[in-house]
């Protein structure tokens, strides 16, 4: 079960895929305009009727431009989930209904658990960022850095403080129609802790040390890589990378912006200042431009399209940032929104971006500064190909397999 944009769900179906293959029957639960994901599989779909791009687009979505990364944008975001959380609570419930065991995103865990709990079935939690409390960082949904342990560690408890308050009044609802004891979702959070619930994140520990104050029973397993139906580029595009040098690509995937157009201006600008070629993917921004050095492009594989490139300029969503380093190349991390400063402040870290540039202080100057030392700088790169190379060894997949067989033979988790 998962929610929210592309990103928060081609990860659950490239899993999806490992599970049927480790001889499971696997339903996707998320919403119906991401069916395409498992098209081509073994994989079972269940819709939810929340569509998030209408969302974003609508009155709504519409207001978190106004808001900055951080704990202004968590707030509008919050109060928009509240809103549609009860709208989802039937059809998630319905889809538990028909199974043996749930798996819970981050993004709707805190339901989740209360549909698990009132019917008897054992859970997992599945997260693609580090959700629990640490004294090590913020919460990457705040904000980027560390404020100090213990008021680390207090941002974390916050955080699972506002999700109590998002699902609460649909978790209320649930446990009414299900019959069994009204409790809190704080309690009941509090529980699973005090159980050890075993949550597994679906990135590498490379990336993200597993944090020396994490309870046991909190494990990085490695990326869950989207599944890949049909591997072949768009001839256009083929066409384009085979016409001239490796371009660079640009894409903010689900994020959205005020002025598509003035984006894509500057975008436009600054690949020609620094003398690159660009793929733009259009995504739910809609940037736009073409020309002979620039193409636009809509969904395609990372996988397939990213080991071609001089460099990745993104939106530093989880899954794109995986894709750019399992391919090896410099990024331009572009934060929007979200968790997104935390993962663009890993790439810095990690030596295979120059600096963030977020969306907000966007110029063509300076976007061509930061591509041209990205593609000039070797440096980028050859860290950016030995932290891919150890990658390849992981296997994201087995430790969630294991993690399911022995709930499935215990009965619980």
């Amino acid at each position: 079960m998962t929610v929210g944009s592309r990103g928060d769900v081609a990860p659950y179906a490239g899993l999806a895929d490992g599970l049927v293959r480790g001889g499971h029957d696997v339903t996707v639960v998320t919403h119906a305009r991401f069916e395409p994901l498992v098209a081509k599989s073994s994989i079972r779909f269940h819709p939810l009727p929340i569509d998030p791009h209408a969302e974003l687009h609508g009155a709504r979505g519409q207001a978190l431009h106004r808001s900055r990364t951080g704990p202004g944008k968590l707030a509008r975001v919050l109060a928009m989930a509240r809103t549609l959380a009860g709208e989802m609570a039937d059809d998630l419930l319905q889809a538990a209904r028909a199974a043996d065991m749930l798996l819970l995103a981050g993004s709707v865990a805190p339901l989740g658990c209360v549909i698990a709990e009132g019917l008897r079935l054992p859970s997992i939690g599945l997260h693609l960022q580090p959700l629990h409390p640490t004294a090590e960082f913020v919460p990457p949904m705040v904000g980027v850095g560390s404020w100090g342990g213990p008021v680390n560690r207090a941002a974390g408890n916050g955080v699972h403080l506002a999700l109590a308050h998002v699902y609460g009044p649909a978790a209320q609802e649930v446990q009414r129609r299900l019959g069994v004891p009204l409790r809190g979702l704080r309690t009941q959070h509090r529980e699973r802790e005090r159980g050890r619930w075993p949550v597994l994140h679906g990135y590498s520990p490379l990336v993200v040390p597993r944090p020396r104050d994490w309870r046991p029973g909190l494990d990085a397993t490695g990326y869950w890589w989207p599944r890949v139906p049909d591997p072949q580029l768009p001839h256009r595009l083929s066409d384009f990378l085979a016409a001239g040098p490796p371009p660079v690509f640009v894409g903010l995937g689900s994020a959205t912006v005020p002025d598509p157009v003035a984006v894509s201006g500057e975008i436009v600008r600054a690949l020609r200042a620094a003398g690159l070629r660009g793929v733009l993917q259009e995504g739910w921004a809609g940037l736009h431009a073409d020309d002979d050095d620039i193409i636009t492009i809509g969904d395609v594989p990372h996988s397939e399209l990213f080991p071609h490139l001089a460099a990745v300029v993104h939106h530093a969503g989880a899954g794109t940032t995986g894709a750019g380093l399992r391919a090896g190349v410099p990024v331009v991390p572009v934060p929007v929104q979200f968790d997104a400063t935390f993962w663009a402040d890993r790439l810095v870290r990690l030596g295979v971006a120059p600096r963030a540039l977020p969306l907000r202080q966007l110029t063509a100057a300076r976007l061509a500064e930061s591509l041209g030392e990205a593609t000039g700088n070797p440096a980028y790169r050859l860290r950016a190909r030995r932290l891919a190379e150890r990658m390849a060894a992981e296997d994201g997949v087995a430790p969630v397999l294991d993690a399911v067989n022995r709930a499935a033979r215990h009965g619980s988790c």
